[in-house]
């Protein structure tokens, strides 16, 4: 039977650190093994010019580390106005972040990801909000690091996998109220008014709105005029993509009110991502007219061993070549992957979508907590020890039995989930 100190000078050694260095050069090589290349682009045609999107391909875990490089993608469709599309396209990734502990592997940093996306939604919507503006936007946000794919999303815009072998799967969730009964409900419960637009006589056309306001949406960023039950809490969705990768489509409304998700990633199979961004907008053109803004980002997770046999395409190409490029690539992955495996499988690592911020955040941990004690889980503005409020405190919604754990919030950010709760009334006055 082995004594206390062998016990403990076991545990010492499963335990053991591991210098930085080393853990460093343990994700060089790692990365140089399993990285797979990211191939994207995009194309648009405007109608009123309020959708905006985001391309960031060099995002770092670690400043300075290219071991640690992430992507991100973005779709923002603006509704009265584009200043909201704006400035959440310009905001948003730094408020996500800001939200994320500091000093996490990636396993630990893919799974802080999902609460910080939360929390990064809600402080943009906030620090709108507070400008006074009337305007709001729609918000697809897809972060690609290596295999694993992380959808945030509130509102219509829409993010497809598209995988080898003809298999299309939603990646987002569509907020609308004419589709959704279950925000129609919480909409409800939360102070608003459903129905449709009412015409002389009594006569009730269009869509399901939410009043007042009439957006057709359930959760958006913005809308400061049309009330808080209109939240801003994403319906996040995280994926394990198989070593064969994939295809992402991220486009606005006006592509899926013209395209089923099938149809969409059907019309573009076989092209590189930069003819299919362009080939999606040409049949939503083709199939309803331009009818509304139409925007569309297109993501390829390529395997590593599929793209280094090939030298890039030349800088300046025709669409002939860049097609020609592209078929002799998909002809050597399609070859690649039957040698690798028949099988492809995308495992779902985490999907919620609960608009209540109680659920979403979670239990205190230690790592919301600061040098100068703790950190609002929204703003992240410093708390002192008696400043914060629980997110649990008087919510019957959260499941936590110890309601003075964290995690926590200011002042300001608890106001504004009781809002969103339709438990008082924003204060926001629009300017």
């Amino acid at each position: 039977m082995a004594t206390r100190e062998e016990s403990r000078r076991q545990n010492n050694q499963q335990h053991e650190l591991i210098p930085l260095a080393a853990l460093i050069s343990r994700e060089l090589k790692s990365e140089k093994m399993e990285k797979p290349s990211v191939s994207y682009g995009y194309a648009e045609k405007a109608k009123k010019g309020e959708d905006y999107y985001l391309v960031k391909t060099d995002c770092q875990r670690v400043p300075g580390n290219s071991a640690s490089t992430f992507s991100v993608f973005a779709i923002f469709d603006g509704h009265h106005g584009n200043a909201a599309a704006i400035y959440a396209r310009d905001n948003i990734l730094n408020h996500v972040l800001a939200a994320m502990p500091r000093e996490l592997g990636r396993d630990e940093w893919l799974h802080a990801l999902p609460r910080a996306l939360v929390a990064g939604f809600v402080k943009t919507d906030k620090e709108f909000q507070l400008k006074g503006k009337t305007s709001g936007t729609t918000a697809t946000f897809v972060i690609v690091d290596r295999w694993t794919v992380t959808v945030a999303c509130v509102g219509d815009s829409r993010c497809v996998l598209d995988v080898q072998g003809g298999a299309v799967s939603d990646l987002s969730v569509d907020h609308r109220l004419e589709d959704n009964e279950e925000e129609r409900q919480r909409v409800i419960a939360s102070g608003g008014e459903v129905g449709r637009l009412s015409i002389v006589g009594g006569v009730e056309i269009g869509p399901l709105r939410c009043w007042p306001g009439g957006l057709c949406l359930s959760r958006s960023i913005g809308d400061v005029d049309v009330g808080e039950f209109i939240v801003p809490i994403p319906h996040v969705k995280q994926v394990k993509l198989s070593s064969v990768g994939g295809r992402l489509i991220i486009a606005s409304d006006g592509v899926w009110d013209a395209l089923s998700s099938e149809m969409a990633a059907k019309s573009c199979r076989g092209l590189p991502a930069d003819l299919a961004a362009r080939q999606v907008v040409k049949e939503t053109l083709r199939t309803k007219g331009l009818k509304d803004d139409t925007t569309c980002v297109v993501v390829d997770i390529i395997p590593p061993e599929n793209a280094l046999p090939l030298l890039p395409p030349p800088k300046k190409q025709s669409k002939l070549k860049a097609l020609y490029f592209w078929k002799k690539l998909l002809n050597y992955t399609n070859k690649s992957s039957k040698k690798l495996s028949p099988l492809i499988i995308v495992e779902e690592l985490f999907e919620e979508g609960s608009a209540m911020l109680a659920e979403r955040l979670g239990n205190g941990d230690s790592s919301a907590q600061s040098a100068s004690g703790f950190n609002c889980a929204i703003c992240q503005v410093d708390l002192a020890a008696n400043e914060g409020i629980s997110v649990h405190a008087g919510s019957i919604f959260s499941t936590c039995s110890k309601p003075w754990q964290g995690p926590f919030l200011c002042g300001d950010c608890r106001n504004k989930k009781d809002a969103m709760e339709g438990k008082r009334p924003s204060g926001l006055k629009i300017m």
